[in-house]
């Protein structure tokens, strides 16, 4: 029998595909893990069956690929700003998705889902960003204390003086503000 009249089953059931952790970087160059979850189906059996052998190795490929080129327009984290990061997954997903079903339209296989369920630091650089992170969250509660700070003792500052309380000239007048500070400040900080 020729090889051309052979048939072969293709399973058109809708599957779901989980990667095992798969190296990337971010946009900085940041190595990561990152583990991602596709739901697909094969949609055209006439393409499926001509275009490639096996669909799972061909899927997992076309994964590592779109997975290289998204996750490397971002940042992991922003830690100063308020910038897009790779810890928004849901955009993450929908450009992972977007990319995938594009790719894979061509060999009848459609894809519903492609969504990274784990992005983490590759573990020779996760100890060294955890600290970064601590690093910049210390950092930020110390703006919002100090932040705190300056708006009690100005405010307190102005009452005093609106009000006739006291009369300062510049020099006691700084010598207010310094006191207040510290002691505001020492008293948030505890």
């Amino acid at each position: 029998m020729s090889p051309l009249l052979l048939r072969r089953r293709i399973d058109v059931r809708l599957r779901h595909w989980r990667s095992d952790p798969m190296p990337a970087v971010d946009c900085g160059g940041l190595a990561l893990q990152v583990v991602v979850q596709v739901v697909w189906q094969v949609k055209d059996t006439a393409r499926a069956a001509l275009a490639v052998e096996d669909h799972t190795e061909y899927l997992a490929e076309q994964v590592e690929a779109a997975m290289a080129r998204v996750l490397s327009q971002l940042p992991a984290d922003a830690f100063h700003e308020d910038a897009p990061t790779l810890r928004d997954t849901e955009a993450v997903g929908e450009a992972l998705t977007r990319m995938l079903a594009a790719e894979t339209e061509a060999v009848g296989i459609e894809v519903y889902s492609a969504q990274p369920t784990r992005i983490e630091y590759a573990p020779e650089v996760a100890e060294a960003m955890r600290r970064r992170r601590v690093a910049a969250i210390d950092a930020k509660h110390r703006d919002t204390v100090l932040t705190s700070v300056v708006d009690a003792v100005d405010d307190t500052v102005h009452r005093l003086t609106s009000r006739g309380l006291v009369e300062l000239d510049d020099y006691e007048r700084k010598a207010l503000v310094k006191d207040l500070t510290v002691a505001f400040y020492t008293g948030r900080s505890e």
